[in-house]
């Protein structure tokens, strides 16, 4: 058990070097749900990230103990955008161990932060193996999740949940190797024990739901995940004793959940999330997590570090499979007007031409024809079927 003054200290120490991230009310997200849901927008933390937290804590409060040739740790990027600032504003050099597959992104970040980065390893496992390697140059170890110390500065985030909103019931995070949950359980449960703690990670990567099943520490097979995150293969020992004894349960999410949050944060409340920050609403909207009628629900939002070629797909796939987005072909006799009378019978039912591909040459169409595709922007599924069965009543031979 973390006594409860150790994250009010730690609070107090690292006030000045973070942000108290607001917590927002979304009445979109609470009527689709039939709930009270609240934001704790971590997202917007200094880094992008709650991670600054724990690494501003860890050095701030341990400053004279570490190596004057600086501290080294592993991350997928979280963690090490924390650690490289928080050692830059300390004086201290950083050297962080990224895994192969750490996107472009978070690698750049670090490295605008002050770290130096070292790709190595196929998972965290391996990347902490790595740096494990380096701390015998006689670097400082800072271990991503699996520290007292780091787990303390990452509940200070429940000091702020219960005071920006003393009556909340229930409070969902992300779970990677548990630091984040851990320190925020542990924290809350404290103040006020009847709050319920919910945790959700990628099936993809289901570490710390495999350890609750079997009750102890369970390495995992892991997936590539867009919740890269909290793509961890083993939480902590440390940071599990406290999953164990605090947080009620570990709901799993698949990948198009989560892509669905990420895009309805983003279009609902205009909050960027990268894949492990959604988690928590992809857990709600797949109906993973039992909730009650009214129920004040906090889901922390825990950061926005996502890469924009990544984002892009996930806005185009969400947008295509909500029928927002459809991609349609029509063979043409290839005489004058015959394009326009297409487009206009498409302006007419209201959709919007995003872009247009036309071919006259293909072999697999007959001689004097043309073949167009049509990516079309509509309102949603009804729209898009009224679009296709109007264009074949007027004569068109519609390809989805």
């Amino acid at each position: 058990m973390i006594p409860l003054p150790s994250f009010e200290n730690a609070l107090s120490l690292i006030s000045k070097k973070i942000i108290h991230t607001p917590v927002v009310y979304s009445p979109s997200m609470s009527r689709l749900l039939n709930a009270q849901i609240f934001l704790k927008l971590e997202n917007l933390q200094v880094t992008g990230s709650f991670k600054v937290r724990g690494a501003m804590y860890k050095l701030l409060s341990n400053k004279t103990a570490m190596s004057k040739k600086g501290v080294v740790t592993a991350s997928a990027g979280n963690h090490a955008q924390g650690v490289a600032l928080s050692a830059k504003q300390a004086g201290i050099p950083s050297t962080i161990v990224m895994p192969e597959w750490a996107s472009i992104t978070k690698q750049e970040a670090t490295r605008n932060y002050g770290g130096e980065v070292v790709i190595a390893g196929k998972s965290i496992g391996e990347s902490l193996e790595k740096a494990h390697e380096i701390e015998k140059s006689g670097r400082t170890f800072i271990h991503p999740f699996d520290d007292p110390d780091i787990v303390i500065g990452q509940g200070t985030i429940g000091l702020e949940i219960l005071n920006d909103l003393d009556d909340v019931e229930m409070v969902v995070l992300p779970v990677g190797g548990g630091g984040l949950i851990g320190g925020v359980s542990t924290c809350i449960k404290q103040m006020r024990p009847q709050v319920k703690i919910v945790g959700v990670q990628a099936e993809a990567c289901p570490s710390a739901a495999a350890a609750l099943k079997r009750q102890r520490v369970t390495e995992v097979p892991a997936t590539t995940s867009i919740a890269d995150g909290i793509s961890v293969r083993k939480t902590g020992e440390f940071t599990f004793g406290l999953i164990r004894s605090f947080v009620e349960k570990i709901a799993l999410v698949d990948e198009e959940l989560i892509a669905s949050a990420m895009l309805m944060l983003l279009e609902r409340k205009k909050i960027l999330a990268e894949g492990a920050g959604a988690v928590p609403l992809a857990a709600l909207l797949g109906g993973k997590i039992k909730i009650k009628k009214g129920q004040k629900i906090l889901l922390v939002i825990s950061g926005g570090n996502v890469d924009s070629p990544l984002l892009d797909r996930i806005i185009n796939r969400g947008l295509n499979r909500s029928g927002r987005v459809i991609r349609v072909t029509v063979v043409l006799s290839d005489v004058p007007g015959a394009m326009a009378a297409l487009l206009t019978a498409i302006a007419r039912m209201k959709a919007n031409v995003l872009h247009i591909h036309h071919e006259r040459n293909a072999l697999d169409i007959p001689m004097n024809t043309s073949r167009v595709t049509l990516e079309l922007e509509t309102r949603g599924r009804d729209h898009s079927t009224e679009i296709i069965g109007e264009l074949k009543n007027e004569g068109y031979p519609v390809t989805v």
